[in-house]
């Protein structure tokens, strides 16, 4: 029999289970599962697994919301590590998204990089391999090209809708080159290929950058690995890098707001090592190709203790472990530290009983470290001992599984900057920019040229070349669509499948209406794919709110959900797992609510992949959808006038499912040479965006007469949705705009491809933007800003 742990904790004062993250009804809960009250090391372990981080405490009754289930899915959300899709022949994909915000800002290289080898573990731990990464990204701005002095509310007071604070640019600059360098670094090394994601900056996440990862895999149907500690008496192995005191209970740091003394928490922010990560990879695999497997799973957030008693939970069954035999790369460590450590490249194997030396065999051959720690016991405890003494005792259910639930207190912000018309907004900034069109005002059209070059060199918008140049987005030779169209596309080659991704949310929509914003995130996604001749299947979604506990962020948390829910079911794309990231606040203030969602399609045949770029002169170009006149939320008012302020888009499902399905009919059909959505910068930016073909610039002659207004913002810059700009050759347009009349889907003939200019006539004057010019405004805005901080250099 074990003995009784005999080391001196320090004492449970109140102040240290505060610390700790806990409050004194779940102290007490803690004391009744126990039946006494925990030592240090047992206080600890349910801190972080109670954490937010962990446990979804405080959001888990809304992601209930969400519609999880589908004829194609093989695993659910919450039941392993990450969810699976049936992709037809035998084949599946898995995927998930999870963020490393915290970490990232305080080490952004550290923080972002250890977010990329994270997420490749949950997907091997499913018995898949990696194939590609996404990203969805959030920072402060890199320039003060777009901010503007407080700017007052129609009633002249000043409020939260139109304040834009002070700039922190060289802080900004700084943590977005260290994310995309600790990306790159991670997934170039340990070979997973970076192909796409999305990239914005606002004032709101100065400080607080989001740092979102999506990783997919593939597997056969008979690979699937689960995360169960099955098997009585079966062995627990303990496989990869050794333990360090790194990451020392970094789901508890993730789960409270950022402050000045954060930077003290730089214990908590792991490090990481991609070439350990790809030996423990190819080891994982090799293995998990033999008979000798019971369960697998990484160990991430709360490391050793989440792992432990998560199979166990899973399984049905108790685990015991003896700390005395994991690998530790430092001495001295006590029991709290190991279990608590969040070091990286490890995992916890459950092999059979008997097959100990396939095990030992595979993993020295790979020179990953190896060492058989524990058991698999039949009473449903996390047994935790140090060389013969227990050090912790815990029923594994309870601690994975039966964490206090809550629900919030949610409610509507009291300020609503949402509630301006477009005809308020625009009468107020009509006074300084002399937008309002009339036949002798040639003012209005210098005012929309100089709009559109400007909106095309705002980072937001503009080409992420500087960044896609740093990823290794060919590595495998997979990738076929590369980063800068509407969705990366990529060959699965054995399985011989062509899948289209994609990472969406507008952070200003579900900032301005948090519901409306969740839908359109969905939405958008969804049309992405549909403009790269995809089907949508399914979405991992990644929740980035503020501190819970405020009930304004609380409402937001529970409005976008349901408007994401909502638009799931509409659209059939059921959610297969993800994260809630909470507290992403800083002295500065809280983010604007970012749902951010990775939505997978797949691409039935090859001749069917479509791109975003005109490709060839003589083309005509169309417009799928309405013109549009929704100005709130929009990014003309945000760039140009200062303005985070305005009722965003309404999402007709209606309209937007005909305008996808008809969109997908004429790709089939064979009559599309290119596709892409208008979202941020509405039509205007939309247009010059097709005509940067990567192969060869093309320039297009549009025509707008048939808009139906003469206020050139409107028509340029509204971000009204449901809208696409395809281009088809001459011989096939009428037979587009019949097929399009036919299904009840607006559509108008704008003009052609064709010579060096983007030209655009409106009631018989036009505007001509030199292409060379405006792609130049486009390609090296990012370079250019970063450029002006020689400490980047």
């Amino acid at each position: 029999m074990p003995k009784t742990n005999a080391t001196a904790d320090p004492p449970l004062t109140p102040e240290v289970i505060a610390n700790h993250g806990l409050t004194t009804d779940e102290f007490e809960r803690v004391r009744r599962i126990l039946g006494r009250d925990p030592n240090f090391t047992e206080l600890g372990i349910f801190s972080v697994m109670w954490s937010e981080h962990c446990s979804y405490k405080n959001s888990r009754r809304e992601l209930k919301k969400f519609p999880t289930s589908g004829p194609d899915i093989l695993v659910r959300a919450g039941e392993e590590n990450a969810g699976v899709v049936d992709i037809g022949d035998g084949w599946a994909i898995c995927f998930k998204i999870e963020s490393h915000n915290h970490p990232s800002a305080i080490e952004p290289f550290q923080g972002a990089a250890t977010g990329v080898g994270g997420i490749i573990r949950d997907i091997f731990t499913m018995g898949a391999r990696p194939e590609f990464l996404l990203n969805s990204l959030r920072f402060g701005p890199l320039t003060n090209s777009n901010r503007k002095s407080a700017v007052t509310q129609p009633s002249g007071q000043a409020g939260p809708g139109f304040q834009i604070r002070n700039p922190k640019l060289t802080a900004n600059r700084r943590l977005f080159a260290g994310v995309i360098a600790g990306i790159a670094h991670y997934g170039n090394c340990v070979g997973v290929p970076t192909i796409g994601g999305e990239i914005y900056f606002d004032e709101s996440f100065e400080g607080n950058p989001l740092v979102n990862v999506f990783c997919l895999g593939s597997l056969r149907h008979e690979q699937l690995a689960r995360g169960a500690a099955s098997g009585v008496g079966n062995p627990v192995f303990y496989v990869g890098a050794e333990t360090g005191r790194d990451g020392l209970a970094g789901a508890a740091f993730a789960s409270r707001e950022l402050t000045e003394e954060s930077r003290e928490d730089r214990p908590a922010v792991q490090v990481g090592d991609p070439f350990k990560e790809k030996l423990l990879l190819e080891a994982c695999l090799e293995l998990l190709a033999t008979d000798a497997v019971a369960g697998i799973q990484d160990m991430g957030a709360a490391g050793l203790t989440c792992s432990t008693c998560e199979t166990a939970s899973r399984g049905g069954t108790g685990v015991e472990i003896d700390l005395a035999k994991v690998p530790k790369r430092e001495t001295a460590m006590t029991p709290y530290e190991v279990l608590l450590s969040e070091s990286q490249e490890r995992m916890l194997i459950i092999a059979h009983k008997g097959r100990e030396e396939v095990v030992r065999r595979i993993f020295e051959k790979w020179d990953v470290p190896c060492a058989e720690i524990g058991r698999v016991t039949d009473d449903g405890m996390m047994r935790v001992l140090n060389d013969g003494v227990i050090a912790a005792e815990i029923p594994a259910k309870p601690l994975a599984d039966e964490a206090p639930l809550y629900d919030r207190e949610a409610r509507k912000p009291t300020v609503d900057y949402a509630d301006y018309t477009d005809e308020e907004l625009l009468t107020k900034i009509s006074a300084s920019s002399a937008l309002q069109r009339t036949r002798s005002d040639g003012q209005a059209f210098q005012s929309a040229f100089a709009s559109l070059r400007q909106l095309l060199r705002d980072p937001s918008i503009a080409s992420k070349n500087w960044v896609y140049r740093q990823y290794d987005h060919m590595v495998r030779t997979g990738t076929v669509v590369r980063p800068g169209s509407d969705a990366a596309v990529f060959h699965l080659r054995e399985a011989n499948k062509f899948l289209a991704a994609t990472t969406d949310c507008n952070s200003l929509y579900c900032r301005l209406d948090p519901r409306e914003g969740g839908r359109i995130a969905v939405a958008e996604a969804a049309r992405n794919l549909t403009c790269s001749g995809a089907i949508p299947l399914a979405l991992s979604d990644n929740l980035n709110f503020g501190n819970p506990y405020k009930p304004e962020n609380f409402w937001q948390l529970r409005e976008a959900v349901e408007g994401m829910a909502e638009a799931c079911r509409k659209f059939g794309t059921p959610v297969i797992g993800g994260n809630v990231s909470l507290y992403n606040e800083s002295p500065a203030g809280v983010v604007d609510p970012t749902p951010t969602v990775a939505m997978v399609g797949l691409i039935e045949r090859e001749e069917w992949i479509t791109t975003q770029f005109f490709k060839a002169a003589g083309d005509v170009v169309i417009l799928l959808g309405d013109f549009g006149d929704e100005m709130g939320g929009s990014h003309f008012l945000k760039v140009i006038h200062g303005l985070k302020a305005g009722r965003p888009p309404r999402l007709d499902f209606g309209r937007e499912l005909a305008v996808q399905n008809a969109l997908r009919e004429l790709i089939r059909a064979g009559h599309l040479r290119s596709a892409h959505d208008c979202s941020e910068g509405g039509l205007g930016v939309a247009l010059a965006e097709c005509c940067f073909n990567p192969a060869g610039s093309l320039g297009a002659a549009i025509d707008l007469a048939a808009a139906g207004t003469e206020r050139l913002d409107r028509i340029l810059f509204n971000e009204s949705q449901s809208r696409i700009v395809i281009s088809t050759v001459p011989e096939n347009a009428d037979a587009v705009l019949q097929l399009l009349k036919g299904r009840a889907v607006p559509a108008f003939r704008l003009g052609t491809v064709g010579g060096d200019e983007l030209s655009i006539e409106v009631t018989g004057e036009t505007l001509r933007w030199p292409v060379r010019e405006i792609h130049d405004d486009w390609q090296n805005a990012i370079a250019y800003a970063l450029q002006k901080d020689p400490t980047l250099l």
